[in-house]
């Protein structure tokens, strides 16, 4: 479909890891619970912007590179691959989940959050990592769509993830309690590396060519 490999492998795999708490999930909560629900849907809003600039980035980078070369192309997948089970590996032996603070930050204006939310994401290089090394995996190497796939998946990821985030901006009270539970935060990097190294052992497994 339009280039696309394994659309809903992408979609459930893409589901799981926004719900698994990580930073942005922390921003959003913090900002929300001692901000209010205005300061909370800005925040989400900032994170989803820069992520759109990620895809955007990514997709016209990536379909270039295509366009090349599938063999170079195959070989961004693999790389990816490979970094996401460094990812995943890394991620489990982090230990336990980013602390939850509820610090009573000043009153902050609305441009101020989003623009806080948009740079944290805009400019963190992991989740350009994390764009790069995820979309290819689900792109055909005889993809003839330019861009296209790449923006199908990237913004599908967005949608996803917005969807979750004003859902935890909407029950905020109630989740802080309990992301701030010590088994969640105990077990949810755990449960975020093995989504990692599976995802990345399983390109490996069908992209590789086999052995005669």
């Amino acid at each position: 479909m339009f280039g696309v490999e394994n659309f809903f492998l992408f979609l459930a795999m893409g589901i799981l890891l926004n719900i698994t708490p990580g930073g942005d999930t922390i921003y959003i909560l913090s900002r929300t619970v001692t901000q209010g629900k205005k300061a909370g849907m800005m925040s989400v809003l900032g994170i989803v912007s820069g992520a759109a600039v990620h895809t955007l980035l990514a997709a016209f980078g990536l379909s270039i590179i295509l366009m090349k070369s599938a063999m170079i192309f195959n070989m961004v997948k693999w790389a990816g691959a490979g970094y996401l089970i460094y990812l995943g590996w890394k991620t489990i032996r982090s230990g336990a989940g980013e602390p939850f603070e509820l610090d009573n930050k000043p009153k902050a204006h609305i441009i101020k959050i989003f623009t806080q939310g948009f740079l944290t994401n805009l400019l963190n290089p992991k989740v350009a990592l994390f764009y790069l090394a995820f979309l290819p995996q689900f792109i055909s190497p005889s993809n003839h769509f330019g861009p296209l796939p790449f923006l199908i998946l990237g913004f599908t990821f967005i949608v996803t993830g917005t969807l979750w985030c004003l859902a935890l901006v909407q029950l905020s009270s109630s989740m802080t309690k309990k992301f701030q539970s010590t088994k969640i935060g105990k077990y949810s990097n755990k449960i975020l590396g093995v989504i990692y190294i599976s995802l990345g052992l399983s390109i490996l497994r069908v992209t590789l060519p086999s052995r005669a």
